[in-house]
């Protein structure tokens, strides 16, 4: 399976600094979830930036841009999905605990849907950005821009959605913590914290 990091966003709540770029325990975020990401599927992610200088952030992987810019996070998972022959796993930069082994079974367990999503205990119940979508969901989003909306699941209602259930991501560790981005100066040093903590 195919998969992109998601280097989206103008990371305005943290001052305009690229945010995967920051250090967490003497690591850059983004090599912590490229290595994730690689370690999942056994071969190297797109990278989807829009940023200038992207290309520089992880010469080794290929950077795409947004195939339609200005859409959000939506807008990545688009680019993500176009970009690929079939499926691909979709996992946002910012997230610095994502693990190997969740990433295996939201892989594993896929197949049949268009859109396979982890439950967690966030507002929506799901994680989209840390999913696998099937090439069906590249029209179904098309149809949902056009009517301007933009929401990482406003499109959900047109394909066939599956969830990892909340009670097996649990088995891969503390949902608040593999789900754990960082968006914010005061989230680094959260994710700092739960870095020790962590075995």
């Amino acid at each position: 399976m195919r998969a992109a990091v998601l280097a989206g966003g103008a990371s305005r709540r943290y001052g305009g600094v690229p945010k995967g770029l920051l250090s967490l325990g003497g690591r850059r975020i983004l090599d912590r979830v490229v290595d994730a990401v690689h370690s999942a599927t056994g071969e190297p992610p797109l990278l989807i930036a829009n940023a200038p200088d992207a290309a520089t952030w992880r010469p080794d992987l290929r950077t795409v841009p947004d195939a339609r810019p200005g859409c959000g996070s939506v807008g990545g998972i688009y680019t993500a999905v176009v970009s690929s022959p079939g499926p691909v796993l979709c996992v946002a930069w910012d997230m610095p605990f994502v693990t190997p082994e969740l990433l295996r079974a939201l892989i594993a367990a896929a197949a049949g849907y268009d859109a396979f999503l982890p439950e967690s205990d966030g507002r929506r119940g799901v994680e989209p950005l840390c999913a696998v979508y099937a090439p069906a969901c590249g029209p179904a989003i098309e149809r949902r821009l056009a009517r301007g909306e933009v929401e990482a699941i406003a499109f959900h209602p047109d394909v066939k959605v599956g969830t990892l259930p909340l009670a097996r991501v649990k088995t891969f560790g503390e949902p608040d913590v593999i789900f754990f981005n960082v968006n914010r100066p005061e989230d680094l040093a959260r994710g700092e914290e739960l870095w020790r903590l962590t075995p």
